[in-house]
């Protein structure tokens, strides 16, 4: 086997936030990573949905983007869109 070539190999501090609510339609069961990786931006995972987003405010701001990326209707990605505003 070839010599394994890594781009990186970073160890971080990141803070996690789980949280799970329960939207009109939908539960949703999350965990919120911050770390100085992504520019300030959160990694969003639905630990149900097996999705994930890397995601700030312009992201929230981006027509579309929630539904697109964790496969939500339009009404579930606005409950989405609603909780992460208050922690992004």
């Amino acid at each position: 086997m070839a010599e394994r070539f890594y781009l990186y190999d970073d160890i971080e501090q990141t803070r996690t936030r789980f949280v799970s609510f329960v939207g009109d339609n939908t539960r949703f069961d999350l965990a919120l990573i911050q770390s100085d990786r992504h520019f300030g931006k959160t990694l969003v995972l639905d630990m149900q949905g097996s999705r994930f987003a890397i995601i700030g405010d312009d992201d929230l701001k981006e027509e579309g983007y929630l539904e697109f990326a964790f496969q939500l209707s339009e009404d579930d990605a606005e409950e989405l869109r609603s909780f992460l505003s208050e922690f992004i």
